[in-house]
């Protein structure tokens, strides 16, 4: 056992890993997750696993009885009816709800839960939908069934509390309100209300955002009609209903409904114990039931119906009244099994687990600091008893910031995190309000973000110099110490600034000490040429190599001017589709034929480059926010790349654009409408350019010894094919290309539009005609090419045609030809080495 696992365990081991339990974590860990060697899963909060022996028990039950549908009247319906009774108990036991008070109602998760309630619940223009900003937006999405009744709602922020000085109970909870938001007014109005009005408070037992456990005192509180508004706004008419979204908290501390008597408690199963997916809860106050107002029926909620006349009668059971349809039974069937890991481990003591190793997380990552002293990481959510929020769950959500105290992308580390095998979850988590709340984002900021194209779930994890939004480290009941010092390791080695010396540290922009003294003559002698030309037909498939090939105003002749659409419209790379690499292409231009071969495919298939082969049909396309018209073919070819990649799709040839790269007056990457710079299918630009000798010094560092490990890091070696280059080149400097601005290639000029940023795709490796994937080079490349969240490695060229106009010698590439850059533009290489980060070669050299 090492030092740092003692002093964790001197600390913590009181809580950490079950002791009196059947099994200790780490027998949990060898026995029933051994899928997880060498992974570290951390997003326990978007979804926890399940137990191999969880899942052969559900196996043998499931080959072992008979379930009918329990609609029916046979003995095997019976069977599942009495499954379906007993999870039910389990489920209201699971939250300490008394049958009597309390009813399960199975949905297809928490979402569909929620959805119910704002469907049915009786919405007037006298009620108030209630909701604190830290919810996820399956709870905000309930506004919009009250909005749409004339109800008013708005979000609230929970300021400070009172408590009564003999009790210790609360007495009033002071809140801020965020603006008022209300529909159609004049419109409910005019009608007149009878009856009293029921208002909706909504709040989740666990912020799946920031990890903020809210007390569950909130719910007598909002009941007696104790909260205050900071601005002297008066109570709500009506009577209050609490609705508390149990998603995420509810895995580690389920909300005792014994002591606090919420009228709705929506959750998920799988967040639980893995699996079912797609089964959740509602568990309902029977007081709260009966105001739920429902309007559809179907099988299994009537017990008569008439089809000719307005006749139904509703089954008067809650369960059944609201589960339409046959229930999902054998998933139900299944959840004893999971309930039965839980109570083994018991919930008190999966809690205690969980906080152990989140509270050493965020100590750890707290105390972080780089070499000039500054903070690493800046972590979101703290415990005030003032608020009700005086507890942390078992998650962690933070930014990482650079020694400058500029922020790093949390898309950058998720993407650095894959390839340490830790998974993890970055940006909002679907909690829009602890979203702007934790990140200080405005609303002029919000709205910003969105006209400038940032969505869910995209890249722009930097917008204005603000993150928009986080990272989340989430925990389960399986997690182990090791899982989170992989994390600290792979944080403290990838991130934190250490103090430099020499035989250390070494710069990530090359290896090869630099100066710009002398630059022409010293490169020239090296001698750089042209070593080879590979033309890519077809988007992500394999290319050809040539001696010699024609240019065009988009690139290399027929480069990426095909690519394969799925039936849904969706382009296939091998992101998606690996085994893209594997058909094979070749174009002669004398008989004007592209050949392709699959080894997939028994005949090959030709394509005639200048008939009309194609079904005729043109169509546009989109394709990453541009505009293409494209051309498809006759079935005959779409069926032969079907059987190629292994699942449906079409070809398509592209016939014209408005996708163009230029530089604009700033000499950044921009886009124009002169169709001699537009590109092909190609992702950035018309040409990639990779050096031989940047190939062989990444070599080297694939194969370097691990300072202070005395092991080899790996034994991977890489051609300059793996990064599918149009152009390589022999000769020079490793990384010179660094810094090249405008070059010429014989007497053709091109100009450098930066460094390529990498992706997962250089990992894909064939064997075999068997398409295997690893962590390298990608890996091995972050560790010294990272640039402010992008890993670079070659660069990026457009061909300067106009240049070339009128000179049709000049429209061919030749190997062997010399690469010259311009001697009076070749940047400044200290400006560069400034922005490449600095690796550590030692204990943490990766």
């Amino acid at each position: 056992m090492d030092a740092a696992k003692e002093e964790f365990l001197k600390e913590f081991g009181r809580d950490y890993g079950y002791s009196g339990a059947p099994k200790t974590i780490d027998e949990i860990r060898a026995t029933e997750f051994k899928r997880l060697e060498g992974v570290a899963y951390l997003d326990h909060a978007a979804a926890t696993l399940y137990s191999e022996l969880q899942m052969e028990a559900i196996l043998k039950d499931l080959t072992a009885n008979i379930y009918g549908n329990p609609h029916s009247q046979s003995d095997s319906s019976f069977a599942t009816s009495d499954i379906v009774r007993n999870a039910r108990q389990q489920v209201l036991d699971y939250f300490k709800a008394s049958p009597k008070d309390y009813k399960c109602i199975f949905t297809s998760g928490a979402t569909a839960a929620l959805k119910l309630v704002g469907e049915a619940f009786p919405w007037s223009h006298q009620s108030n939908f209630v909701y604190t900003m830290e919810n996820h937006n399956s709870v905000i999405g309930i506004r919009e069934y009250a909005l749409e009744q004339g109800a008013q709602a708005y979000a609230i922020e929970i300021e400070d509390t009172e408590r009564d000085a003999f009790t210790g109970n609360i007495a009033s909870v002071q809140v801020t309100k965020h603006q008022m938001l209300r529909r159609n007014e004049a419109k409910f109005l005019a009608k007149n209300h009878t009856g009293s009005a029921y208002n909706l408070f909504a709040f989740p037992s666990e912020c799946n955002f920031s990890g903020l456990k809210f007390s569950l005192e909130l719910v007598k509180t909002v009941k007696e009609d104790s909260i205050r508004y900071s601005d002297g706004s008066p109570s709500s008419n009506g009577h209050w209903k609490v609705l508390i979204d149990a998603a995420k908290g509810c895995a580690t501390e389920p909300p005792d409904l014994s002591k606090y008597p919420a009228d709705f408690v929506v959750f998920s199963f799988y967040k639980l114990f893995g699996y079912p997916t797609g089964l959740g809860a509602l568990i309902v106050h029977t007081d709260a039931a009966k105001l739920l107002k429902k309007t559809y029926f179907s099988g299994g909620t009537v017990a008569a119906s008439i089809a000719d006349i307005d006749f139904v009668k509703q089954r008067e059971g809650i369960e059944e009244l609201f589960e339409d349809g046959t229930i999902p039974f054998l998933s139900i069937a299944s959840l004893c099994h999971g309930f039965k890991i839980l109570n083994s481990l018991t919930i008190p003591a999966i809690s205690r687990h969980t906080s152990s190793l989140a509270t050493y997380l965020r100590n750890v990552l707290a105390a972080l600091r780089h070499e000039n002293g500054t903070r690493v990481c800046t972590l979101y959510g703290s415990c005030s008893s003032k608020t009700l929020c005086n507890k942390m769950g078992p998650l962690v959500s933070f930014n990482l910031r650079r020694p400058d105290g500029s922020w790093v992308g949390h898309r950058e580390v998720e993407k650095l995190a894959s390839l340490y095998s830790i998974q993890l979850r970055t940006g909002c988590f679907c909690n829009p309000g602890a979203c702007a709340k934790y990140l200080d984002l405005s609303h002029l900021d919000l709205v910003t973000n969105i006209e400038a194209g940032h969505i869910c779930w995209d890249d722009n994890d930097i917008i204005n110099g603000k993150p928009s939004g986080a990272v989340r480290v989430s925990l389960g009941y399986m997690s182990t110490y090791e899982d989170v010092k992989k994390f600290i390791d792979f944080v403290t080695s990838s991130f934190v600034s250490m103090p430099t010396h020499s035989r250390d540290l070494q710069f990530c922009g090359r290896s090869i000490p630099f100066t710009d003294t002398g630059f022409e003559s010293r490169y020239s002698a090296f001698g750089v040429d042209l070593k080879s030309i590979t033309v890519y037909p077809i988007k992500s498939c394999a290319g050809f190599s040539t001696d010699r090939w024609p240019l065009s105003s988009r690139g290399l002749l027929y480069d990426r001017e095909w690519l394969l659409q799925s039936l849904t419209g969706e382009t296939l790379t091998q992101k998606k589709v690996p085994e893209m690499c594997l058909i094979h292409t070749y174009i002669d231009l004398s008989q004007g034929i592209l050949f392709i071969n699959s080894p997939r495919c028994k005949e090959g298939l030709q394509i005639i480059l200048n008939s009309n082969s194609s079904n005729g049909k043109r169509e546009e396309i989109s394709l990453r926010g541009q505009i293409y018209q494209v051309q498809g073919y006759d079935k005959e070819v779409d069926t032969w790349f079907s059987a190629a990649i292994g699942r449906p799709c079409t070809l398509l040839r592209h016939l014209s654009s408005s996708h163009c790269v230029s530089l604009d007056e700033r000499d950044s990457v921009g886009t124009c409408r002169e169709s001699r710079t537009c590109l092909n299918f190609s992702n950035e630009a018309q040409f990639l350019l990779i050096s031989e000798e940047s190939v062989s010094d990444l070599n080297n560092r694939l194969n370097s010894t691990d300072v202070g490990k005395d092991v080899r890091r790996t034994s991977v070696q890489v051609n300059p094919m793996r990064f599918r280059p149009n152009l390589v080149i022999s000769g020079g400097r490793p990384y010179a290309e660094d810094e090249w601005i405008n070059i010429k290639i014989g007497n053709k000029s091109f100009r450098s539009l930066g460094g390529c940023n990498r992706c997962q795709m250089i990992n894909f490796a064939t064997d075999a005609e068997q398409v295997l994937k690893t962590n390298e080079p990608l890996s091995t490349l972050a560790s010294y090419r990272r640039v402010k969240g992008k890993i670079l490695f070659g660069i990026l060229l457009r061909y300067e045609c106009e240049a070339e106009e009128g000179n049709s010698n000049n429209s061919w590439l030749q190997v062997g030809e010399s690469i010259i850059p311009d001697s009076k533009q070749l940047g400044d290489t200290r400006r560069i080495h400034a922005d490449m980060v600095v690796c550590q070669v030692g204990k943490s050299s990766r």
